[in-house]
């Protein structure tokens, strides 16, 4: 006996199956995986991980400071301390907010806590500048000390240099740590 359907039928069949396949949903076959929007989201969703959190730095230096703040806030609250140091650039040089140099140096405190080389040297030259942060230098040479001892480079270069911030400030940000009266 042959099992042969109609012509009608088949061309039914055929004509009707993507219909059919829409209404069920297995997910997406191919997500947005390694997109900056994705990072955002995920981000956003409280899933931080060393990719999320480095894609931050692209963002940022393609210009999309709103959305790397958002990355790098929720790295930071998970305890990335790469993420505190980013936010302090942010807030330093008002990047996607207004300049808040308080935040900057407490971004740069938090990380300095935690032992991070570059928050602890960033946290010395805020305590030196009096930068956000009540001065006070030798706390803040104490503090490039440590870093320096960590092996972090460019505070080894302020040590040599006497802690004379100039070796470690470009010359177009003089005008912002020079003192107010």
């Amino acid at each position: 006996m042959s099992h042969v359907l109609p012509l009608g039928a088949l061309l039914g069949a055929i004509l009707l199956s993507p219909a059919l396949a829409e209404q069920e949903s297995y997910g997406s076959l191919n997500p947005d995986e390694m997109s900056l929007g994705r990072m955002v989201e995920d981000a956003g969703q409280g899933k931080t991980s060393m990719s999320v959190c480095a894609s931050g730095y692209l963002m940022t230096k393609s210009g999309r400071h709103a959305a790397a703040r958002e990355v790098f806030e929720r790295c930071a609250d998970a305890g990335y301390t790469a993420a505190m140091t980013w936010m302090s650039q942010l807030d330093d040089n008002g990047l996607g907010a207004p300049e808040n140099p308080d935040a900057a140096a407490q971004w740069d405190k938090r990380a300095a806590e935690l032992g991070d080389p570059v928050g602890m040297f960033n946290h010395g030259l805020d305590m030196m500048r009096g930068r956000g942060i009540a001065q006070d230098v030798e706390a803040g040479r104490q503090m490039i000390d440590r870093a320096a001892a960590l092996g972090l480079p460019v505070a080894r270069r302020l040590q040599s240099a006497g802690y004379d911030l100039d070796e470690v400030t470009p010359d177009a940000d003089t005008w912002k740590y020079a003192p107010l009266f």
